[in-house]
């Protein structure tokens, strides 16, 4: 496989159907959008994966949102952003990168394998913020647990 070219693009160019597969709010995406810094990651001309991270303090940044498209999961593309958001974060200053995801499912060993840690749980997290119930492997997603990695 060819590895994907990345490259950060203006916050009005991001692909959001490729942001809605990992958060599936258009209202909380353009709102980090506003922020945030977006990169893409391309295989010839198309867009195959996205991340947006974005300043919660100076030291302290946040990983709002990373997707890969459907039929290019699998390929390590979501590893390379992983860690390419993680160097980005610590570029622009941070000494700490936070997310916030399901308390179950792949994206958690995902997050794992690079080293965050689990570091909170938000009680009813997604029925409180989100108005359809998110279900995943036959299971509803109801605390968010919050991650973070010392950088």
């Amino acid at each position: 496989m060819t590895t994907p070219s990345l490259q950060k693009v203006p916050n009005e160019q991001a692909p959001m159907a490729l942001l809605l597969e990992a958060d599936p709010s258009p209202v909380t995406i353009a709102r980090y959008l506003q922020e945030g810094h977006c990169v893409v990651a391309r295989l010839d001309d198309a867009i195959v994966g996205v991340y947006v991270i974005k300043a919660l303090t100076a030291s302290t940044w946040e990983l709002m949102n990373i997707a890969v498209a459907p039929e290019h999961q699998g390929q390590g593309i979501g590893a390379l952003l992983l860690h390419h958001a993680i160097d980005q974060a610590r570029q622009l200053g941070a000494k700490r990168l936070e997310l916030g995801t399901g308390s179950f499912g792949h994206q958690l060993t995902f997050y794992q394998r690079a080293g965050f840690r689990v570091v909170a749980v938000e009680p009813d997290y997604f029925l409180t913020h989100y108005p359809e119930p998110l279900f995943e492997n036959g299971l509803q997603h109801r605390d968010r647990l919050r991650l973070a990695l010392e950088l």
